[in-house]
């Protein structure tokens, strides 16, 4: 005699514990498209700090200040998407993408850091940096400071440092709320709540089948393992699903490309000063951008 429970109050069940995965795969969801909307912002505020940089700036040596203006800004692209690449301990920091684009808190991760900073900035500016803990804010800082330098020396006038600064304040508004989600898990209540009803629930659901299936004939009866597996590969999937969108800049393959942004950014405001050896747009691999 196999030990049998009743199908209707285990399906109450599995509609709660579905309606709760939903509850967490919108959640989840809600901040990945949140950061990926912040970087589209960063993306156009970049553009058009481009443009004001190409179209204010005019006096003595305004090219060279131009370039100057445009790397340091791309230095900074280049620090934030480091840090929020950054392992937490609530990441899946056991699965990434052999470290590749996933940097820690060591001496590998300063000295990457430091080689691509000088593609944009001088050894001197880059050796005032690696003291401080929020790299991004400082050089973003630095731009501050050298644009109200610019304004002293007349490369132009108080209305146009107004127009720059305002976008300065957008680039700290971008890093803060990427920052916001990079600092602030998923409550794990709800997270690890989901995880263990769908333990409870798939531990429950072969004895439900059993129950649906005990008047069918022979095959129909042994065909019970399969769809119990079935169902219970579907809740864990969702469950899974929601898991890996919580954390949008952790450097995984389901992330917010980054990485590709910051590329993109780089290209369009270097090409707006005609530079040269301007790098490749990154490509995608396994049909993921990172």
């Amino acid at each position: 005699m196999s030990f049998k429970l009743p199908w209707q109050p285990l399906s109450v069940i599995g509609i709660a514990v579905a309606f709760y995965l939903g509850f967490k795969n919108n959640s989840s969801y809600d901040r990945t498209w949140e950061a990926r909307k912040i970087w589209g912002e960063i993306m156009n505020n970049s553009r058009s700090f481009g443009a004001s940089v190409c179209s204010f700036v005019n006096g003595i040596n305004s090219e060279e200040i131009k370039r100057e203006l445009i790397y340091r800004h791309t230095a900074w692209l280049t620090a934030l998407r480091y840090q929020l690449r950054l392992s937490k301990e609530w990441e899946h920091t056991d699965r990434r993408l052999n470290k590749l684009f996933s940097a820690s808190v060591c001496e590998s991760y300063n000295q990457k850091l430091d080689s691509d900073f000088l593609k944009f900035l001088s050894p001197v500016e880059v050796a005032k940096y690696n003291c401080n803990t929020n790299i991004a804010t400082q050089i973003m800082r630095n731009q501050s400071e050298r644009l109200q330098e610019l304004k002293n020396q007349n490369y132009f006038e108080d209305f146009r440092h107004m127009e720059l600064h305002h976008l300065i304040t957008e680039f700290f508004n971008g890093q803060g709320k990427s920052e916001r989600i990079k600092t602030f898990p998923f409550p794990r209540q709800s997270a690890s709540t989901a995880l263990w009803l769908s333990f409870v629930f798939a531990f429950l659901v072969p004895f439900g089948m059993l129950d649906i299936f005990k008047d069918m004939t022979n095959w129909m009866y042994w065909i019970t393992p399969i769809l119990s597996a079935l169902v219970i590969w579907v809740f864990f999937f969702m469950e899974k699903i929601g898991d890996y969108s919580e954390n949008p800049f952790e450097g995984t393959y389901n992330d917010v490309p980054v990485t590709a942004i910051s590329r993109t950014i780089e290209i369009d405001l270097r090409e707006m000063i005609n530079d040269e050896n301007i790098s490749e747009p990154i490509k995608a691999e396994n049909g993921f951008l990172l």
